[in-house]
């Protein structure tokens, strides 16, 4: 999985200041939730060790500390010698009997009670986005809707959409809110390409992103807020019938 091309925004609510989190699990939590969502790509080397440090507001100790047990999980390698460092590396394919284990540790009540907090997250975002981006804070989103149109791959779809979720936080100019739909991405992102590993779910969803950026561009708050929780409800719902379908034995 290639970088993916973030906003200045989005990187930096990704590696803004921990505050008072608690500070190991913070920073694996962090760094792995930006990881697993993409925004930090298969390869792609962190700033050294003083740099990240400082930018999360933790000690050097703390961040080696957060290193081991993301090394441990397979998010990140080091290497030594000239052109080392700590380097990401992306979970390899979603898919499969572990994710759909996943899902089905969620009960119907559960995934609806997600989707009215994300619906609510996401509307607020929209809105947000609408009134304050201009041009240039819709640019990285557009690529991400172009993006999601064009893959093949379920696993891609799930990944893509969790990040123009994310850049439409971006552009609403709130760290705060970037940061709270990187976290929640973590919860439900990675099963949303069992949402959208069908041809119909996925011409669905590409049609409700598009629009949704039509009324971002045109700055229509109220009318981005009403279609981000349609498709927050929209994905949600596929994933219900998908919860309900059974063992999938013969589906992606």
């Amino acid at each position: 999985m290639k970088p993916l091309p973030l906003s200045s925004a989005a990187r930096r609510a990704v590696f803004a200041s921990l505050a008072a989190e608690p500070r190991v699990d913070a920073v694996v939590r962090r760094l792995g939730d930006a990881i697993t969502l993409g925004l930090l790509g298969d390869g792609e080397q962190l700033p050294g060790e003083s740099e990240l440090s400082a930018q999360l507001g933790v000690a050097t100790v703390t961040l080696r500390e957060a290193l081991v047990v993301l090394r441990h999980q397979g998010l990140v390698t080091t290497r030594r010698g000239r052109g080392g460092g700590t380097f990401v590396c992306a979970p390899a394919d979603t898919l499969g009997d572990r994710l759909r284990a996943r899902l089905l540790a969620h009960t119907t009540e559960e995934l609806r009670d997600l989707a009215d907090h994300w619906a609510a997250l996401a509307g607020g975002t929209a809105r947000l986005a609408a009134e304050r981006a201009d041009g240039p804070d819709l640019e990285t989103p557009r690529r991400s809707l172009l993006d999601f149109a064009a893959a093949e791959d379920p696993a891609a779809r799930g990944r893509i959409d969790g990040r123009f979720h994310v850049e439409i936080a971006a552009a609403a100019q709130s760290a705060r809110l970037t940061r709270e739909e990187i976290r929640f991405q973590t919860e439900i992102g990675p099963l949303l390409c069992l949402a959208f590993n069908q041809p119909e779910a996925h011409r669905e969803a590409d049609a409700q992103h598009r629009a949704l950026l039509d009324a971002l561009a045109s700055g229509d708050g109220e009318q981005a807020r009403t279609l981000a929780e349609q498709h927050v409800h929209f994905a949600l719902h596929c994933l219900i019938e998908r919860r309900l379908d059974g063992p999938w034995q013969q589906q992606a």
